[in-house]
């Protein structure tokens, strides 16, 4: 498979108009998130990141963000924009007499996906570091391809970074191969957090305090009930978000559901996938039917954790 460091060699960046921000401001405001997401904002530092989730009653994902201080009682959420109004207006329900305020911050900020070669990265190498910059911040990501990734995330008048230009389908396409799906519309409810190896990417943690869904977190967690993980897929025709994987021994009962999905640059296609992890071992995977196009594992570009 051609790496996007043969087609880009150069440092490299785009501007990324599906997302938005959800900003939280006040006293109570990091203590407010850490009632309700799935990660620790009661100890998050100035040079510190969470990537996180916000779950249901019955420990589904409703929304994923990647989250970080702004400034004092100022916290930032960068989510997906087509769930980010239904999102805000869950989250308000639940403020009461909080001292926190939410709004829609996407028209204040500007947010960016940065690429460079993993030995040339201008920020931190560690998934999840943060660093301040030309007036707003960058949150190191998981690499991808050769690839060490970033969000930028600063006013909306602020320079566009000084770096080549990437085209959007190349920065989709390193996030399906970092292996993290962020939620969207077509997968709302649709998992809970370990089904997309959140607990393996710091996006979940055990020893916080409750949050809507935590007891099912947990109890998939220690007890041996999680039948699903998220897998890399190759397929030669497009994929779909919310799209069924079947095996082919079973053309009645879905398998698995594509997360994430984005053209390679190289041709074909690429995907995260939910799935079954006895049938997911056993192969033999087809998108849409039984009969469909027929689907390729690949290696998740990090470990499964099990010492949690």
């Amino acid at each position: 498979m051609t790496t996007v460091s043969a087609l880009f060699p150069a440092s490299s960046a785009t501007p990324l108009p599906h997302w938005g921000v959800i900003r939280a401001q006040g006293e109570e405001a990091a203590k407010f998130l850490h009632g309700q997401l799935t990660q620790d904002f009661a100890l998050l530092g100035d040079t510190q990141a969470r990537l996180a989730a916000f779950c249901s009653a019955k420990g589904r994902m409703q929304a994923s963000f990647v989250a970080f201080k702004h400034a004092a009682d100022d916290l930032l959420l960068v989510l997906p924009r087509d769930v980010l109004p239904a999102v805000l207006k869950r989250l308000q329900m639940f403020v009461l007499r909080s001292k926190v305020r939410l709004s829609d911050a996407s028209a204040e900020f500007g947010v960016w996906g940065l690429t460079a070669p993993t030995d040339a990265a201008p920020w931190g190498a560690a998934p999840w570091a943060l660093s301040a910059t030309d007036g707003g911040h960058v949150v190191s990501l998981y690499p991808a391809q050769g690839q060490a990734r970033a969000l930028r995330v600063a006013p909306a008048d602020a320079p566009a970074p000084a770096a080549e230009a990437l085209p959007l389908d190349t920065w989709q396409w390193l996030e399906v191969m970092a292996g993290i799906a962020p939620v969207t519309t077509p997968i709302v409810e649709a998992f809970v957090p370990q089904m997309l190896n959140y607990e393996s990417v710091d996006g979940v943690n055990f020893k916080k305090g409750c949050y809507p869904g935590q007891e099912v977190v947990a109890r998939s967690q220690f007890r041996g009930t999680l039948k699903r993980r998220a897998y890399l897929l190759q397929a030669e025709a497009p994929l779909t978000v919310g799209q069924d994987v079947f095996q082919s021994a079973d053309a009645e009962q879905p398998c698995g559901t594509v997360a994430a999905t984005a053209p390679n640059p190289a041709g074909g296609w690429n995907a995260i996938a939910s799935l079954r992890t006895d049938v997911a071992a056993a192969g033999d995977l087809h998108a849409g039917a039984a009969d469909g196009q027929a689907l390729s594992l690949l290696p998740l570009p990090y470990p499964l954790r099990d010492d949690i």
